[in-house]
């Protein structure tokens, strides 16, 4: 398994059991095509972080076989690492050196050459828009700094596979977008991205194609729309006002749209499934017009990885939960 041909990653009936618990990995199957974003995505102890290791050369799996980059995780994990680098779930930086220092020396770790490693940490601090902070301690960073110097760090060598293991977690909205935008560019220069999250508008904006685990496997994988298509279609949502009737509101929409509307009395919401959505939501705007009917909010919605998210975990088959 040495060539550099294929996938970027191809993991094949990967298991892993820690002691006294149920299987982390139950048969996890993933393919990533080279020079894309790709999202491993599940609740909590799906097993996406024991996946990273093992793909990582930090585990080494019970049975079934990987390879990244080319190179084997089991036979040739030097080859691996020489090819991946690593962003884990917390910042990996020493909070007293400089965010300077900090490149400098893990580019020494990794044997550069001391006009090599300094050249190399000035071109990172100004990729990830930290020349401004370069010469103050890390212990002064924000989160958000912290993160883009961690995901530096993962870049000193250029790696053709790089994992990041919820990497905007706990980071606010203004930090987590400068974060995608430097994942964003790194498909874009041909980094293969294997990115694991709790955050389904992340994986949405950022993945071109999407693997949902849960229990240990892969229960379905695709892009983000495909996945979406799969829990259903697109629908009109009408918000009746306080004191108008909800029923007459939807006995109207429906004999409008020759559809069946579907009630929410909580919410005083009236749903109808639609396929052509724009045109769908002019002809019931002139319909509630002509009917005299008040409306609070008329809209389009589109299903979110949210519902694909709830839908497939809670009716794929569990086998418990682990890491």
């Amino acid at each position: 398994m040495s060539t550099d041909r294929g996938p970027a990653i191809l993991a094949e009936a990967l298991s892993k059991r820690y002691r006294g618990s149920a299987p982390a990995l139950d048969g996890l199957d993933l393919e990533v095509a080279a020079g894309t974003v790709h999202g491993l995505l599940g609740p909590n102890g799906a097993g996406k972080t024991t996946a990273v290791r093992i793909l990582a050369t930090l585990l080494r799996p019970d049975s079934g076989q990987a390879r990244v980059a080319g190179r084997d995780v089991v036979t040739y994990p030097r080859g691996v690492r020489a090819r991946i680098g690593l962003a884990g779930q917390y910042a990996a930086v020493d909070e007293v050196l400089s965010g300077r220092q900090n490149l400098e020396m893990f580019a020494r770790l990794h044997h550069l050459r001391a006009t090599a490693a300094r050249r190399r940490a000035a071109e990172l601090l100004e990729r990830f828009a930290l020349e401004g902070a370069a010469d103050r301690p890390v212990r002064q960073y924000s989160g958000g700094m912290r993160r883009r110097l961690d995901l530096a760090v993962s870049l000193l060598r250029s790696p053709r596979v790089l994992f990041l293991d919820e990497p905007t977690t706990g980071l606010d909205p203004r930090s987590r977008n400068r974060v995608w935008d430097a994942v964003r560019e790194l498909a874009a220069t041909g980094t293969t991205v294997l990115l694991t999250t709790q955050y389904l508008e992340e994986a949405d904006r950022l993945c071109a194609r999407i693997s949902l685990v849960d229990a240990g496997r892969v229960i379905a994988e695709g892009t983000p729309a495909a996945l979406k298509s799969r829990v259903g279609q697109s629908r009109v949502e009408v918000t009746v006002p306080e004191r108008w009737d909800v029923t007459t509101t939807a006995a109207t929409i429906a004999r409008a749209l020759d559809a069946v509307a579907q009630v929410d009395p909580a919410t005083r919401r009236v749903a109808v499934p639609v396929r052509d959505g724009k045109r769908t939501l002019v002809r019931l705007a002139h319909a509630v017009d002509r009917a005299g009917l008040r409306t609070e909010d008329i809209a389009l919605r589109r299903p979110d990885l949210d519902e694909v998210f709830l839908h497939l975990t809670e009716t794929a088959p569990t086998g418990g939960r682990s890491r």
